[in-house]
């Protein structure tokens, strides 16, 4: 009985452990772009803030309503901008990180539905010490003349 209890009292304490790590980023306001039936790709922004006194990173995130999901920066190139594949975003401890049109996202490729206003798009996102952040992020229409200042 006291192996039992004691395993559980470790299990135990690694859920809580585990739980802790989840909340060590914060996930603001999180909004996916609203696109046109038919248009293949949109893109997820929010803030992430890292309320603990260690650096994470998100390394992956995906969702039900795409075929693929990837971290982007936008980098120029000779004066046009790119979207670019990242492997990770940093978001150093104490700091918050803005994802955000002409900046970095996350990428909706491929997607399975229209993502018309106020529909909900379902993330999970994964950050490099294995916690993930379930977040809903409701679809807007985005003023692309607005982000390109």
């Amino acid at each position: 009985m006291i192996r039992s209890s004691s395993l559980f009292t470790a299990v135990m304490f690694a859920s809580i452990s585990l739980g802790a790590q989840a909340a060590d980023v914060a996930v603001r306001d999180p909004y996916a772009r609203a696109v046109p039936p038919g248009q293949p790709n949109s893109a997820v922004f929010m803030s992430l803030e890292n309320g603990s006194t260690a650096d994470r990173a998100l390394v992956a995130a995906e969702s039900p309503v795409a075929k693929t999901v990837e971290l982007h920066t936008n980098v120029n190139e000779g004066g046009v901008m790119k979207m670019r594949r990242i492997d990770k975003i940093e978001v150093p401890a104490g700091q918050t990180v803005a994802l955000k049109p002409g900046g970095l996202h996350v990428m909706l490729i491929g997607l399975k539905e229209a993502l018309e206003p106020g529909a909900m798009v379902h993330l999970t996102l994964t950050f490099d010490n294995g916690s993930q952040s379930h977040v809903m992020a409701p679809a807007r229409t985005i003023d692309t003349a607005a982000t390109r200042h």
